[in-house]
């Protein structure tokens, strides 16, 4: 089978065509402290949530969502009260939760 001719440099590898260094590409590249790559934005939680799966009747998720923005979060925030409220003796009041409740009227 014959080769094929060499056709020389790629039409991209032109220094034409290479895109100018700006102080822009510089900041979002990777920072190196050493060998070490440094890490930016936000860090890691101490006490990271789980994804799983939950089934929910329509009605309850619907419901949820149509609180808007946040909904998983109270939905959290309601799971963590109703197990608060289990581990209460009969008779006690539940504490209040150090997060803000948000009410939408």
């Amino acid at each position: 089978m014959p080769r094929k001719p060499h056709a020389g440099p790629s039409p991209s590898a032109s220094d034409d065509d290479a895109p100018e260094l700006t102080e822009a590409f510089f900041e979002r590249a990777a920072l190196y402290d050493g060998p070490r790559l440094v890490r930016r934005g936000r860090p890691p939680a101490a006490a990271p949530k789980r994804l799983v799966t939950l089934r929910l009747d329509p009605a309850v998720l619907d419901g949820l969502r149509a609180t808007g923005p946040g909904w998983q979060t109270r939905a959290n925030q309601a799971l963590r009260a109703f197990l608060d409220q289990r581990a209460q003796p009969a008779g006690a009041k539940a504490p209040r939760s150090a997060t803000p409740q948000h009410r939408r009227g």
